[in-house]
Formats: C-alpha cells, sequence, structure tokens
C-alpha cells in the first residue's frame, strides 16, 4: 500500500512503480480515512523546502498504520537539504516506526528558479533510481538515506530567508489573469480546494494552499502564474507519463 501526495505528477509516477494499491492522501484527508492496514506501508511525496507539504503533515500526525514495514520517498528536484533527516525527525513525532527513507531526483517544477522546458530535457535517471528503490523494499532494508553537513547548511540557509519573510507570504503567491476562462481545470486538480471558479473566472483562496504549482501547471491557457517573476512564464510541466485526468482525480473533489 502507497499513500501519495501529487501535484504535477512526479510522486504519482513513482508510487505507481513501486506499488499496486494506491491511496491519495488528499482523498483520505477528505474522507477522513486515517487508518491504514497491510504488510507494507509507503508515503510518496515531495517536499518543498526540503519538508512534506503541510498537509502531508498533518496526515501522518492524525493518521494510524499497522504494518511491519514503512517507508518514505521523497520526491524534490534540485537539492533535498536533509529531507530524509527532516522526514525522520517528523514520523519520531508522530510515533511512527519507520523503516527506510529515501529521496528520488526528479524535474523540478518551482517557475520562479527553474525554466520547464529545461526541466524536461535533463535526464534524472528517475527510472534507474527507482528500481534501486523498489530493490530496497522488496528485501526491507532498514535505511535512512545519509545527510551531510552541507545538507543541513542549506537547510538552515533556506530558513534563515524564509524567516526574512512575511509568514503567509506563500499563501499569495498565485495570481489569475485576465486569460482566464473559468474552464475549471485549476480547481479540479487543487489538493486542498485553494482554487475556485466563481463568476466564471477562477479565485485564489488563500490560507491552505500547498505551493504544489498544480493548478498553474495544469492551466491550459496559462491563465495562472505566480506574483513573483518565473524563469520562463510560457513553459509549464506535468510528469509526461501521467495524465491530467489522473492528477484530477488524485485531488479533485467529488473525484474519491
Amino acid at each position: 500500500m502507497i499513500l501519495y501526495f501529487t501535484g504535477i505528477g512526479n510522486s504519482l509516477y513513482a508510487a505507481k512503480q513501486l506499488d499496486n494499491e494506491l491511496i491519495s492522501i488528499p482523498q483520505a484527508v477528505r474522507q477522513g480515512r486515517l487508518d491504514f492496514s497491510a504488510d507494507t506501508i509507503g508515503i510518496v511525496t515531495p517536499v518543498y523546502g526540503h519538508e512534506v507539504p503541510p498537509m502531508v503533515r498533518e496526515f501522518m500526525h492524525k493518521a494510524s498504520f499497522h504494518t511491519r514495514y514503512f517507508y518514505m520517498i521523497l520526491t524534490y528536484g534540485n537539492r533535498h537539504a536533509g529531507a530524509a533527516e527532516l522526514a525522520k525527525r517528523l514520523c519520531d513525532e508522530c510515533g511512527i516506526s519507520v523503516n527506510y527513507i529515501n529521496v528520488l531526483l526528479m524535474a523540478d517544477n518551482w517557475l520562479p528558479a527553474f525554466d520547464m522546458n529545461e526541466q524536461k530535457r535533463l535526464n534524472k535517471k528517475v527510472d534507474e533510481h527507482i528500481e534501486l528503490i523498489r530493490d530496497d523494499i522488496v528485501i526491507r532494508l532498514n535505511r535512512i538515506a545519509p545527510v551531510t553537513s552541507a545538507d543541513r547548511a542549506a537547510h538552515r540557509e533556506y530558513l534563515s530567508r524564509i524567516e526574512q519573510m512575511p509568514p503567509d507570504i506563500f499563501q499569495h503567491f498565485i495570481k489569475v489573469t485576465d486569460a482566464c476562462i473559468g474552464c475549471g481545470v485549476c480547481e479540479k486538480v487543487c489538493p486542498s480546494d485553494s482554487i475556485r471558479v466563481a463568476d466564471g473566472k477562477a479565485q485564489h483562496i488563500p490560507g491552505n494552499w500547498q505551493t504544489c504549482l498544480a493548478c498553474v501547471h495544469a492551466c491550459p491557457r496559462k491563465a495562472l502564474g505566480l506574483a513573483i517573476p518565473e524563469v520562463n512564464p510560457n513553459a509549464r510541466y506535468r510528469n509526461e507519463h501521467i495524465s491530467l485526468t489522473e492528477i484530477i482525480q488524485a485531488n479533485g473533489r467529488g473525484a474519491e
């Protein structure tokens, strides 16, 4: 069994390669489903700012996992900055006995820093890394991915920058342009109901945004963007192996 969170399809793709029983965390949250039993349970999720999204963190604090082998796979795009160690700390906080945590380098969807066209061209050897992870899980390896002092320093540097910003800055990153036709795709892919279409136009609802950028990347007219400059405003990304329908099924209200 794998519980997963996905915005652009990367973590869903990884999850599909590791198990056949997949459960969307946003849908589990909507259903109030918090008790899980299986011989092996994994969580596959991206990390934003080197840590799991707020929804995943809250879910892990509330849920109960009955299993002989618990693991986490953390997808990231540029540097993980000790994400495995931070996830281990989260598991300890939640009272979860974790056997295995690994990181998986994939395309980075953070538009202020990366050109999505360039990310699509990069060969990050994703499938090779997934195969190694799958082999580890099959033999039930007990291992937490190693973290260096440089990783920890990178995370501390990130936190110091964040501390200088307004506490709710990430809740006001989304902007909707006049190109919006109210098609509703953004609303359907949002895992946290942070986008609503009203009066024929998408509206961002601050407060629970997960910073996944699912809405921005999925908009067919590129009518959603960021309030800060993007490297390439004309480029968007979704994992090539994952359909828009799959992301809607994972995240959309009413798609349970």
